[in-house]
């Protein structure tokens, strides 16, 4: 592989930058759905060399698209992108197969191993580590568990200045857990001590200021299960209240009904950002826009966008269509995902925000070539097409 870029050395977390407010507390007009749509022409200084970064794109290098843009995806180490990412031969002899059940078929895959992390940054700018969502760093008694010695592993191995965003344990968002076969109540449901003791103070010190978000995604929650969005909003208020004060809290919520002014209030009292999510049962990403009229909530001046399935696909069904995550699938990644995604990118750009993008095979089959494909349509308009 040639051309390797360097990291630009490290950033601490992005403070102050205080967001708009709603609910009530935003001042002046809404902006019209007009500036919505990426521009053709009069946004090409946004991009100060299109040329040179549709080229980089085209060999999967995605570190130096704008100092405010960080591509990456969600959980690397897939053997389906060797030879976009992964150079074969330094890791001969320890690419391990992994074989998983999903929806009731098993799946077999190549894994790289732990070290692989330093060239995967040869190529993107942002990782998210999904792992962290399936057990918390510490146990009731304090010990690490299994998941802390992955993340430590990841520690020993992520190049300086790495940008990581991590998934909170679904022990603390998740309402309801499944529990033998079927779905129940989860007693540690926005715990402040688990997230805190269990979580939060581990990874810090595992990982500093690497750590560039901290997401909280919260199940889908069907009507009969669900509370009230004002209800839901003191629950956060609660529990924000309680936790550690950080600017690196981002909150993705799958339930549509959910997005309201009240919501969008309790986060912005605590400077927690919402995500955007490209997601099987939300609405697309500009509706879910405008459901926070367009503004952000976050004290961080950084926002996260995550392409995770095609909307009205489930898991097993994108899992099954992407597997084993090594091109494209026709049909999957529609024009609209990646249209929207940079019409945001360029209005949080616009306004001086901070964009992160984290892509999933699932969302089209292979995250380096979604990641390409959305980086051509940022560029559109520039001149460089």
């Amino acid at each position: 592989m040639v051309g390797k870029e360097k990291d630009g050395g490290r950033q601490g977390p992005v403070q102050g930058n205080p967001s708009s407010t709603l609910a009530g507390g935003g001042r002046g007009p809404i902006p019209s759905r007009q500036q919505d749509r990426a521009p053709s022409g009069a946004d090409a200084s946004l991009f100060s060399h299109p040329e040179k970064v549709r080229e980089a794109a085209s060999r999967f290098f995605f570190r130096d698209i704008h100092p405010r843009l960080f591509v990456g995806t969600a959980s690397d180490r897939y053997g389906g992108w060797i030879h976009q990412i992964y150079t074969p031969e330094r890791y001969e002899g320890r690419i391990r197969q992994r074989v998983q059940r999903v929806g009731g078929t098993s799946f077999t895959s190549q894994v790289l191993p732990v070290d692989s992390v330093r060239e995967y940054f040869e190529h993107f700018s942002v990782l998210e580590l999904d792992f962290t969502f399936y057990s918390p760093l510490a146990d009731p008694q304090g010990r690490p568990t299994r998941t802390h010695r992955t993340l430590e592993e990841y520690a020993e191995h992520l190049p300086e200045g790495a940008r990581v965003l991590l998934k909170v344990p679904q022990l603390v968002t998740a309402r309801r857990m499944w529990r033998g076969r079927s779905f129940r109540e989860n007693p540690s449901y926005l715990s402040a001590e688990l997230f805190t003791q269990g979580f939060y103070q581990p990874a810090l010190d595992l990982l500093g200021d690497k750590i560039r978000g901290f997401i909280f995604e919260q199940e889908y929650q069907k009507k009969a299960e669900r509370p009230h969005a004002g209800a839901f909003a003191l629950e956060l208020d609660r529990f924000f209240s309680a936790v550690p004060r950080d600017t690196r809290y981002h909150l993705e919520l799958r339930t549509e009904a959910l997005l309201t002014p009240e919501v969008f209030g309790a986060l912005a009292k605590h400077g927690v950002e919402g995500v955007l999510s490209h997601w099987t049962w939300l609405p697309p990403l500009l509706v879910q826009f405008r459901k926070r009229n367009r503004h952000f909530t976050g004290r961080s001046g950084e926002l996260i966008i995550r392409l995770m399935t095609p909307r009205g696909v489930r898991y097993e069904e994108a899992y099954a269509k992407a597997h084993p995550f090594d091109r494209l699938v026709p049909g999957m990644a529609l024009p609209r995902m990646f249209e929207e995604t940079a019409a945001i990118v360029r209005t949080a750009l616009d306004r001086q925000k901070t964009v992160y993008v984290v892509i999933n095979n699932r969302a089209g089959g292979n995250a380096p070539l979604l990641a390409r494909q959305l980086v051509f349509t940022l560029l559109k308009g520039t001149g460089d097409e």
